[in-house]
C-alpha cells in the first residue's frame, strides 16, 4: 500500500500532542491530551512514565480515527519531547522509579557542587552549564536513592522511553539522540558523544547511559501489542525524534546560520543558528544545543515567565481595572493599543521579567521589578515597559552570541507562540535586535518537525533542512526594524542589562542573610 502519512508527537511537560500530516506537510488530523503532573510533597515534582505512553497512544489513535484513513498508509512516527528531565528504567525499559521533571529542584545540591568543581569544564564540553538537568538529577538518585540508582540499566528521555517500548527494545538498544546531550552535564557534545572523561569525574557509571544516535536513525518498528495500543500498522518505522526545542527549531525551518528563533509562548525563548560551536563559558547565559540538521547549532536562552508576565499584567492590572469580559485576542489587541500610547523606552521605565527567577545565567534568587517610575508614568508606561524587557534580554543573549562568533550575520527572526501575534510586540523586538521579524504560516511546529524527521528515516525526504525550509511560510510580510529606533535603543539596552546586573547582585545577597 502506498505510503501517504507521518506522525509526529510532542511528549510535552502537562500535553501530549500527536498530529498526522500528508507528505506535503498538510496537517490531516491532530489531537491533545493533558498528562498529569504530579506534586507528592513539597518540592517534588514527578510525572509517571506510563502516561507518557498512554496519552501518546490515545492521541495517536485518535489522529487515526478523526482522519479515517487506513494506518497501513503511514510511512513512519517520530517523537519529540521535553528535555531537561530525566527517567530510569530497568533492563526490559520498565519505569525504575517516578520521571524526575525538569521542575523537580531536589537536584540542586548537585547542580552547585557540579559548578563548583568541574563548571567551566562541562559549560566547554556539552555547550551548557550545570543546571536543572541529566547529570545533577543522575547524581541525586545515586546519592539519595542508591537502591533505585543500582537497579536502573538506563536513563532516558519520554521520547526514548515511548519510542523504544513501541518497538520492544531492551536496555541495550535503548538511545538518545544528540539534540538532548547539551542538558546531560556528561557529554562532548562536539564529537557527539559521552565524556568519559566528565562521568569519571563526576560519579556517573557510563553504563547506564543509552546509546547515541541522529534524529532519523531507525531504531525499530512497531510490535504488535503498540500497534494495538495506538491503532497503528504492525511493521511501520519508528524514527528516534528528538528534544521539543530541536523539533520546533526544524518545523519553523530554521535551518541557516544568521537565522533567529522566538518561541513567544509561557517561556520567552531565543534560539540562534550557528555553524560553529562556541560555548558561553564566560557568561553561562547561552546553552549551546546541536540542531537537528548536521553541523548547525542552537545557542539559545530564555525567561522562564516572560509571556506569562503578560497574562498576569492583563489579570491583575488591566482587565480588573476595566472589570470587563472580552475574548483573549480582544483584550491584548486593547493592551498593545494602551502601550502604543507609550513613547519608545516608556520614559525610561525598566521592568525585570524575572518573577520566578532567573534562568539564563542561572540566579533564581531574582524576582521581578520595576524601576524608575514616578508620578508621570500611566499604565501604557509599565505594559511597553513588559514588552521591552524581553525584547532588551533578547538583546543580551544576540550581544554574547556576536562576541562568541564575530563574524555572524543575524539574518531573520521566526516568531512563533501566542505572543507572535501581536505586532507591536514584534515591531519592538525588530527595532531593538536590527532583526526582520517574521510570522509562519502554521501552528504545528514540534510535530510536524518529528514528522519530517519520520520522513527521513522511511527515506521519503532526502533534504531535510530543504523540506524544512520550503514548507516554513510566513504569514504575511516581514516586519522590519527602524534603523532610527535600533539606534534610539541602544542606550536602553546597555541600562537594562546593567540593571540586571545590580538586581541579581541586590536578591542573591538578600537571599543569604
Amino acid at each position: 500500500m502506498t505510503k501517504k502519512y507521518l506522525i509526529g508527537v510532542d511528549l510535552g511537560t502537562s500535553a501530549t500532542k500527536a498530529a498526522l500530516f500528508d507528505l506535503e506537510g498538510r496537517l490531516a488530523a491532530e489531537a491533545t491530551l493533558d498528562v498529569p503532573i504530579l506534586y507528592p510533597q513539597p518540592g517534588v515534582v514527578v510525572q509517571d512514565s506510563e502516561d507518557f505512553y498512554s496519552t501518546a497512544a490515545q492521541a495517536v489513535r485518535a489522529c487515526i480515527r478523526e482522519s479515517g484513513i487506513d494506518p497501513r498508509e503511514v510511512a513512519a512516527i517520530a517523537f519529540d519531547s521535553q528535555m531537561a528531565g530525566v527517567g530510569a528504567y530497568g533492563e526490559d525499559l520498565a519505569p525504575v522509579a517516578k520521571f524526575d521533571s525538569w521542575l523537580d529542584m531536589r537536584c540542586e545540591p548537585f547542580i552547585r557542587q557540579l559548578e563548583k568543581s568541574h563548571g567551566e569544564r562541562i559549560t566547554e564540553l556539552t555547550g551548557c552549564p550545570p543546571t536543572c538537568d541529566h547529570g545533577p538529577k543522575i547524581l541525586w538518585m545515586k546519592h539519595e536513592q542508591p537502591e533505585n540508582y543500582a537497579r536502573t540499566a538506563k536513563f532516558l528521555m519520554p521520547g526514548g522511553f515511548v519510542a523504544g517500548r513501541m518497538a520492544g527494545l531492551s536496555a541495550e538498544d535503548a538511545f538518545i539522540d544528540y539534540t538532548y546531550i547539551h542538558f546531560s552535564a556528561l557529554s562532548d557534545a562536539l564529537k557527539g558523544e559521552w565524556s568519559a572523561e566528565i562521568c569519571e569525574a563526576v560519579g556517573v557509571d557510563m553504563d547506564k547511559l543509552p546509546r547515541i544516535v541522529p534524529p532519523w536513525e531507525v531504531i525499530g518498528e512497531v510490535q504488535a501489542q503498540a500497534a494495538q495500543d495506538f491503532g497503528l500498522a504492525e511493521g511501520t518505522v519508528i524514527a528516534a525524534g528528538c528534544g521539543d526545542t530541536a523539533a520546533g527549531a526544524l518545523g519553523a525551518g530554521i535551518v541557516q546560520a544568521g537565522m533567529v528563533f522566538d518561541t513567544a509562548g509561557t517561556a520567552s525563548v531565543l534560539a540562534g543558528c550557528t555553524d560553529k560551536y562556541a560555548p558561553d563559558i564566560e557568561n553561562r547565559a547561552l546553552l549551546t544545543m546541536r540542531s537537528v540538521i548536521p553541523g548547525l547549532w542552537h545557542p539559545l536562552a530564555y525567561i522562564a515567565g516572560g509571556g506569562q508576565a503578560l497574562t498576569w499584567f492583563r489579570d491583575q492590572f488591566f482587565n480588573a481595572v476595566r472589570g470587563e469580559t472580552q475574548p483573549e485576542e480582544e483584550l491584548y489587541a486593547a493592551m498593545d493599543a494602551i502601550a502604543r500610547q507609550a513613547p519608545l523606552g516608556a520614559d525610561d521605565l525598566y521592568f525585570s521579567p524575572h518573577l520566578t527567577g532567573r534562568i539564563c545565567p542561572a540566579t533564581p534568587e531574582m524576582r521581578g521589578a520595576w524601576i524608575g517610575f514616578s508620578f508621570s508614568h500611566r499604565q501604557s508606561h509599565f505594559f511597553r515597559s513588559i514588552l521591552e524587557s524581553v525584547a532588551y534580554e533578547y538583546a543580551y543573549y544576540l550581544n554574547i552570541l556576536k562576541q562568541l562568533i564575530p563574524n555572524l550575520s543575524l539574518t531573520e527572526a521566526r516568531a512563533i507562540g501566542g505572543g507572535s501575534r501581536s505586532a507591536l510586540w514584534n515591531q519592538i523586538k525588530a527595532d531593538v535586535l536590527g532583526v526582520p521579524y517574521l510570522r509562519l504560516d502554521r501552528s504545528e511546529f514540534g510535530t510536524w518537525g518529528s514528522a519530517m524527521i519520520a520522513g527521513k528515516a522511511a527515506g521519503i525526504y532526502d533534504d531535510l533542512a530543504g523540506v524544512a525550509y520550503e514548507h516554513a511560510k510566513p504569514a504575511g510580510d516581514p516586519v522590519r526594524p527602524d534603523p532610527d529606533r535600533n539606534l534610539a535603543y541602544q542606550r536602553h539596552i546597555a541600562r537594562y542589562v546593567d540593571l540586571q546586573a545590580t538586581l541579581a547582585d541586590s536578591f542573591v545577597r538578600n537571599s543569604e542573610h
